[in-house]
């Protein structure tokens, strides 16, 4: 009886990290959110300077936040949601801009919207068969870092000098391997998709 109610104990105190809202790591996706159209004004106005710092900014935000959800077990439902819309928001905010400049090519650019929308039609499939959005997982958040790193040093590598060269040939290497890891991460979720799918349908018959 008393390892029942102990274990209880554990259950609702889990529900109710889970459902925390006002935590550090979910304050600081919720921050990243709110810099994509600082710095989408930023980047179509040509402020190249504080354009990367937005950019740098954001890139370490989504480590820390994942940092800090584990350290002060703050593991939430709504920070699984936050946490990849915002990164989403700004990869795709910030292919916009620097495609828009010219500073990616549109290959690029059509590579990564079409892994987004590819994910996109998945989600009201899984909807229907009752499951809500697949976990993130470290491919996934691998690839999203690679890009967030790779994109300021793009946009630094369009200045002139040693330093640009540089930031070119590490930020073309930053975005290569992050599209691959990008791809590898959505069609590992489509092929979970497809068995979390096909078990609800063997299970309803």
């Amino acid at each position: 009886m008393a390892d029942d109610a102990a274990r209880d104990d554990d259950a609702r105190g889990l529900r109710t990290r889970e459902d925390q809202v006002w935590t550090v790591p979910n304050a600081i996706s919720a921050a990243r959110l709110l810099m994509v159209p600082v710095f989408a004004v930023l980047i179509f106005r040509g402020a190249d300077g504080w354009a990367i710092v937005v950019l740098a900014v954001s890139g370490a935000s989504d480590w820390l936040d994942g940092v800090l959800a584990r350290r002060l077990d703050q593991v939430s439902r709504l920070g699984r949601l936050l946490d990849p819309a915002a990164d989403r928001l700004f990869i795709l905010v910030t292919l916009v801009g620097l495609t828009w400049r010219g500073v990616v090519p549109w290959w690029l650019f059509a590579l990564l919207v079409a892994r987004e929308a590819m994910l996109a039609v998945l989600l009201p499939v899984l909807a229907r068969h009752g499951y809500g959005p697949l976990p993130v997982s470290f491919v996934g958040k691998a690839g999203t870092f690679a890009l967030l790193y790779a994109f300021p040093l793009l946009l630094l590598a369009t200045a002139d000098g040693w330093v640009s060269m540089v930031a070119g040939v590490v930020g073309w290497a930053f975005a290569l391997w992050g599209v691959g890891l990008y791809w590898l991460a959505g069609l590992t979720y489509v092929w979970q998709a497809r068995g979390l799918i096909g078990a609800a349908r063997a299970e309803h018959g």
